[in-house]
C-alpha cells in the first residue's frame, strides 16, 4: 500500500546537484565556470556588435556567424548564472515547468548550433568550389530557405523530447546530478518506462549532429579534393577550413559523448558525465568567436578598429 502511494506521488520541484561528489571542493568549480562565462560573453557580445554595427559585415558568411555568436551567448546564460549561484550558496532549485522549459531552450539552442555549422560548411563549399554561383545561391534569402527544413526537423524532435519528458511521473528522487535539465538526467528519475523517451533522445542525437557531421564532412572532402586539385590559390581558405573542423568535430564529439553516456555501459563517473555536457555548450561558445571571428580578416580589421576608437574616446 504505500508502494502504491509512493508511485503516486509526482515531484514538481527540483534540485540540481552536479559535482556533489566533490564536497567542499565544490564552490572552487565557480572561478573556471565563471572565467569561461564572463569571456563568451565579452567575445560574443563584442563579435555581435561588430557584424551588426557594420554594413560591410552583412553578407551570408558574417551574417551566419553573428547568428551563431547569438547561439554561444543563449546557451551559457541558460544555465550558467544557476550553476554558478548554486556552488557558491547551494541555490540549486528548480521547477518541472522551469526545468523543461531549460532543456527545451539548451537542446534547441544547441540543434540550432549544429544546423549552423552545416550552413558554414556550405557557404564555404560555394565560396571556394562554385565561386561563380555563390552570390545566386548564398544570398540571405536563399540560404534561409536552406534552413527552414533543418530548423523545422529540429523544432519537431526537441518539442516531442521535451513534451514526453513533460508526461512522466517523477518519484525515483527529485535531485538531479546535473548542472541544468538535460534530457537523460531529467528522464532517468521517472518511476514509469521510458523507452520511447530514450528513443527519441537517440533520433535527436543521430538525425540532428551525427547527420548535420556526416554533410559537414562530405562538403569540407569536396573542398579538400578541390582545393588541391587546384594548385596553391586556394591554400588559405584552406588553413581556415581545418580550423572549422577542429571545432566542429570537438564540439559534436562533446555532445554525442555526453549523449550516449547515459546508454551505454562506460566507466564515465556522474561528474565527468556533467563536466562533458557543460563543455559542449562552453567549449565552442568561447572557441567559436576566435575561430569564425578574429581569424577572418574583415571582421579583426573592424574589431581593430573599435579597439582604437575606445582609445581616443575621453573619459
Amino acid at each position: 500500500m504505500l508502494n502504491v502511494f509512493v508511485q503516486n506521488i509526482s515531484f514538481t520541484q527540483f534540485k540540481l546537484n552536479g559535482f556533489y561528489v566533490l564536497g567542499e571542493w565544490r564552490p572552487m568549480l565557480f572561478i573556471p565556470y565563471f572565467l569561461m562565462f564572463l569571456l563568451s560573453i565579452i567575445v560574443n557580445s563584442v563579435l555581435l556588435y561588430v557584424i551588426v554595427a557594420n554594413r560591410a559585415l552583412h553578407s551570408p558568411m558574417f551574417v551566419l556567424t553573428g547568428l551563431m555568436a547569438v547561439v554561444d551567448l543563449t546557451g551559457p546564460v541558460l544555465f550558467v548564472p544557476h550553476m554558478l549561484l548554486s556552488f557558491l550558496f547551494d541555490w540549486n532549485e528548480i521547477s518541472l515547468l522551469g526545468c523543461l522549459i531549460q532543456m527545451f531552450c539548451i537542446h534547441y539552442s544547441e540543434t540550432f548550433q549544429s544546423t549552423l555549422l552545416l550552413s558554414m560548411a556550405l557557404d564555404r563549399y560555394f565560396a571556394i568550389c562554385r565561386p561563380l554561383f555563390y552570390h545566386k545561391h548564398m544570398e540571405i534569402s536563399n540560404f534561409l530557405k536552406y534552413m527552414i527544413v533543418p530548423l523545422i526537423r529540429n523544432a519537431i524532435l526537441v518539442i516531442s523530447m521535451t513534451g514526453l519528458a513533460a508526461r512522466l511521473s517523477y518519484c525515483a528522487t527529485n535531485v538531479i546530478d546535473h548542472c541544468f535539465c538535460e534530457h537523460m538526467a531529467l528522464v532517468n528519475l521517472a518511476c514509469e518506462d521510458i523507452s520511447i523517451n530514450n528513443l527519441v533522445g537517440l533520433l535527436t542525437a543521430y538525425l540532428v549532429p551525427a547527420v548535420d557531421l556526416v554533410f559537414i564532412t562530405i562538403s569540407y572532402l569536396i573542398i579538400f579534393i578541390s582545393v588541391l586539385k587546384s594548385g596553391k590559390t586556394h591554400f588559405k581558405a584552406l588553413n581556415t577550413c581545418i580550423t572549422h573542423i577542429i571545432v566542429i568535430i570537438c564540439t559534436i564529439t562533446f555532445a554525442l559523448m555526453a549523449f550516449m553516456s547515459y546508454r551505454i555501459r562506460n566507466g564515465f563517473s556522474p561528474s565527468s558525465r556533467v563536466f562533458l555536457s557543460t563543455m559542449y555548450i562552453l567549449f565552442p561558445s568561447c572557441c567559436n568567436p576566435v575561430i569564425y571571428g578574429l581569424r577572418t580578416k574583415e571582421i579583426r580589421h573592424h574589431i581593430l578598429k573599435l579597439i582604437q576608437h575606445i582609445k581616443i574616446i575621453p573619459w
